[in-house]
This record gives structure tokens, C-alpha cells and sequence, in this order.
């Protein structure tokens, strides 16, 4: 399984980025792929989750309203619009996929993603 993130970059608050991640390497029916992000001497946190079999969005308390998750899988293919990005936004943002598993689940990390992407760094300036 890979998982190309890609998309960050500096921003300064209230600012917009756009992630992407282009899976590629798995047959999986049924999974979860999402965003999670890192930032220095934080734990990691999930973002947003969507699951393929459908069903809500995952979003973290952090980013609804702000962040839109959205997938495209002809083209194995998902995105993370981030507006009115804030400083405490800065982190490094990974890609990750799961089976067996719900949006809720792997989002709120009850259930870790198996594979992750190698992060993209997004640095939100005040």
C-alpha cells in the first residue's frame, strides 16, 4: 500500500490549503482512509475519516466547519481543504488508510490506520 500526501505548505492565518493523497496498491472492498495530523511534542490526532462503504464524515471538534474532507475514487484519491487555518493548525498532516474498521473509529484513533503516507508539513503563521 502507498499513500502519496502532498499539498502543504506555509500559510498565514486564515489562509487556505489544499491536501492531497493518491492511494495506490490495495484492493481492499471495504476501508477508511483519512487525515491525521502531528505537531511538535503533541500526540498524533486524527483529522477526518471517510469510510468507502459511505456513511458520515469523521471530522475532529478542531477542525468541523473549518476542514472538508472529500474523495475522488476514480482517481484513488482524497482531499483536505483547510480554510480559515489558524497557527494551532501547524502540524505535520499524514494520510493513512484502514480496514475493518469506521470513520469514528480510526479518526478518533480507537482503531490506528495501518498504512500511513510519509506527511506533508502544513505551518500556519500568525
Amino acid at each position: 500500500v502507498q499513500l502519496a500526501d502532498s499539498g502543504g505548505g506555509l500559510v498565514q492565518a486564515g489562509g487556505s490549503l489544499r491536501l492531497s493523497c493518491v492511494a495506490s496498491g490495495f484492493t481492499f472492498d471495504d476501508y477508511v482512509i483519512g487525515w491525521f495530523r502531528q505537531a511538535p511534542g503533541k500526540e498524533r490526532e486524527g483529522v477526518s475519516c471517510i469510510s468507502s462503504s459511505g456513511g458520515p464524515t469523521y471530522y475532529s471538534n478542531s477542525v468541523k466547519g473549518r476542514f472538508t474532507m472529500t474523495s475522488d475514487k476514480a482517481k484513488n484519491a482524497v482531499y483536505l481543504e483547510m480554510n480559515s487555518l489558524k497557527p494551532e493548525d501547524t502540524a505535520v498532516y499524514y494520510c493513512a488508510v484502514g480496514v475493518e474498521t469506521t470513520a469514528q473509529a480510526m479518526g478518533s484513533l480507537r482503531v490506528p490506520p495501518l498504512f500511513w503516507g510519509q506527511g506533508t508539513q502544513v505551518t500556519v503563521s500568525s
